[in-house]
């Protein structure tokens, strides 16, 4: 009975233990044996990083992509995040925005349609709301839904497109279905040969890495990769590690270009 007793006690140890061992990791950032976990950071300019400078949005950087758009028939992703500022660069200095739509359209770009994610395109539907098919009223183009009948784009809305072009604002977090969305525009552009731009934007959340790894049969459109909760990276790191891990439907990989920040680091606090 003794021998029982010290038993049951040693293996309520070793489970007890093992259980902490498993809580700190998650918690602390230790390694996990898992392909989730590497990296692939979008390359940083040459210039050195500016401290009192906040960081500019690739959008806004509009020398590095809009020379690639020249001549391209060209499909936008884009919500109420996709804006860029116009105005001085220095810390306090007033800014005027304006969103990206109506900076293709007046910089001549060959805007063809705009895909709209969860919450639509001008942000005014519910979480989880349906979004329907149709014409912005202010600029008259498409409004193709990513959120309603599709979430992936069909043969037919890539039909006359050259490159898709993907500039959202994330916060970080596995649930937002941006990231999805991202996902499947871009395996939807790599089964037709059709180059994906993404402009990266800050990461609010992305200084630390948390919460427990997805698991394959949980997957869904709240998420469909295994990531962390809390997964530390910007969206066009996102979007490169999606296509290093081979993780788009039988391996493919997107022809994908990120567009990068600037005066931006993962240790460097951005507020949205």
């Amino acid at each position: 009975m003794k021998s029982l007793v010290r038993f049951k006690n040693t293996y309520l140890i070793l489970v007890t233990g093992s259980w902490i061992f498993l809580f700190a990791c998650a918690s602390f950032g230790s390694p996990v044996n898992s392909e989730a976990t590497k990296v692939n950071p979008v390359k940083r300019d040459t210039l050195p990083l500016a401290d009192n400078l906040p960081p500019q949005p690739a959008a806004e950087r509009m020398e590095l992509y809009l020379p690639l758009l020249k001549g391209k028939r060209t499909a936008l992703v884009a919500n109420p995040t996709s804006l860029v500022a116009s105005g001085q660069t220095h810390v306090g200095s007033k800014k005027v925005y304006t969103h990206l739509v109506d900076t293709l359209l007046s910089s001549g770009v060959d805007l063809r349609l705009v895909f709209a994610p969860e919450h639509g395109f001008r942000g005014e539907e519910d979480a989880g709301a349906i979004i329907r098919d149709t014409v912005d009223e202010r600029t008259g183009l498409p409004l193709i839904s990513l959120h309603g009948k599709h979430k992936k784009p069909t043969y037919g809305h890539l039909r006359d497109i050259d490159l898709v072009l993907f500039d959202i604002q994330d916060v970080g977090v596995r649930f937002y279905t941006y990231i999805s969305t991202l996902s499947y525009v871009m395996e939807a552009c790599a089964e037709r040969g059709i180059p994906v731009i993404v402009l990266d934007r800050p990461n609010p959340n992305g200084h630390y890495v948390d919460g427990p790894v997805l698991e394959p049969r949980f997957r869904s459109f709240l998420g469909l990769h295994p990531i962390p909760l809390v997964y530390g990276m910007t969206i066009g790191e996102y979007a490169l590690m999606v296509n290093g891990e081979h993780w788009l439907d039988s391996g493919l990989q997107c022809d994908l270009q990120v567009i990068p920040l600037a005066h931006y680091d993962h240790g460097k606090k951005y507020e949205l």
